[in-house]
């Protein structure tokens, strides 16, 4: 059927059955193989202990900016967004942790912007601002530390579609840019895009959150056979808030549907099925392709159950890219390419895909993607806290003369300077 329409889908589909076959017999094989060992400047940072290198004191915030609002709305401790809560969590009896301001290195303050949710559950987009503003000014009229540095010396956490942006569509967070208050400090954040206005220098990008606990509990048996070439579950057009299309994944998820839906190598479809992640360990590669904002939790679970990411997202600056050599482990096909897909994925020599595979099944690299609780070494709570100790000592700049002053409180949108 395919080939009647598409001339090239005979030496596709044989190309992709080679390494299906191949692969298959790899995975079905006694369990005797060895794990790649990440290694290189990317990659040996993975296993490092943060303990002894930095030293964090944790405010303590009025609960209205943390607490009340989860006691509200639970949802918070589920969605992709809740990174924010678990590292609050972390924090406090993490050995990093001090209760001596003077000696610390980094001062964090726990503000849980994405926990404000509408019914739908998806943060509000002209709350989260106004709490993280009012947040800023709270600490910087109650403790000295803020005014020193005008905000230097703090991380925040700020897992948003467009980061301290805060909003969900990359036109409006362009227009509003990165909330003026934070210009100074570093934002842990999982947005990242290289030359973008929502991502500032020195920003860390995270992974998103994806529920440790949920993925262990649909783990397969190592030795299944992957018998899928591509897979993808998920929206191809948002026909509610993009009804003419093109605007939504800048048109690469339309691509993909448009070119790929009847390709026999393509298992891609809108429907979410229970075996979703069962589905994904049977997979050679699975589609990353960006959404209204260039991440998501689809990357995380293509790494956790070993499918070779291919990233389609341009410019994307993806979760720990200093210790995690992305290059090495997943596919980079350019927006542009998407039509090309098939044709890119079947002309990798399976060697290429065998050492990916060997290279995605380190426990490493998994760790290192996911916020445990309780904390595990090395896992993505280390990766921040590391990715912070790597920008000790403080630059020279830090601290502010006295009287200097950097940030204008008056800067930015009227309406995120509401109260709150």
């Amino acid at each position: 059927m395919g080939t009647a329409r598409r001339p090239w889908a005979a030496s596709a589909a044989a190309a992709a059955a080679a390494v299906l076959l191949v692969a298959s017999c790899v995975a079905a094989a006694p369990v005797q193989r060895k794990h790649a060992r990440i290694s290189g400047h990317a990659g040996d940072v993975l296993d490092d202990n943060p303990v002894g290198k930095l030293k964090v004191f944790v405010y303590e915030m009025p609960r209205k900016y943390n607490h009340n609002l989860l006691a509200k709305d639970s949802r918070c401790l589920h969605h992709m967004f809740a990174a924010e809560i678990f590292m609050h969590q972390f924090l406090l009896s993490s050995a990093v942790r001090t209760l001596d301001p003077e000696e610390a290195d980094w001062f964090y303050a726990p503000v849980y912007t994405t926990c404000d949710l509408t019914p739908q559950g998806f943060p509000l987009p002209f709350r989260a601002p106004r709490i993280m503003r009012s947040a800023v000014h709270y600490i910087a009229t109650t403790w000295p530390y803020w005014n020193r540095t005008e905000g230097a010396d703090h991380f925040f956490l700020a897992p948003h579609d467009f980061g301290a942006c805060f909003h969900y569509q990359e036109e409006t967070a362009i227009k509003r840019g990165i909330l003026p208050v934070l210009r100074r400090a570093t934002l842990v954040q999982t947005f990242g895009q290289r030359n973008h206005v929502c991502l500032q220098e020195g920003s860390i990008t995270i992974p998103p959150y994806a529920n440790p606990h949920k993925m262990q509990a649909h783990l397969i048996s190592p030795g299944t056979p992957r018998s899928i070439f591509v897979y993808f579950r998920g929206l191809f057009y948002d026909m509610g808030n993009d009804p003419e299309g093109g605007y939504y994944a800048r048109g690469a998820r339309a691509s993909v549907w448009e070119n790929f839906k009847d390709n026999p190598l393509f298992d891609i479809s809108t429907e979410h099925p229970p075996t979703y992640y069962e589905d994904m360990q049977r997979a050679i590669f699975c589609l990353c392709p960006l959404g209204w904002a260039p991440w998501s939790p689809r990357l995380v679970e293509a790494v956790v159950f070993g499918c070779i990411p291919v990233i389609i997202a341009d410019d994307i600056v993806l979760p720990f890219a200093d210790a995690i050599p992305w290059d090495r482990i997943s596919v980079f096909v350019a927006e542009k390419d998407v039509p090309r897909l098939d044709s890119i994925l079947t002309s990798i020599p399976l060697d290429d895909i065998l050492r990916k595979q060997r290279l995605l099944a380190s426990d490493s690299v998994k760790q290192a993607l996911l916020f445990h609780q309780p904390a595990r070494p090395g896992d993505a709570f280390d990766q921040v806290l590391n990715g912070l100790a790597r920008k000790l000592p403080h630059r020279d700049g830090v601290f502010l003369k006295p009287g200097e002053k950097v940030i204008d409180w008056n800067a930015g949108l009227e309406s995120d300077r509401k109260p709150w």
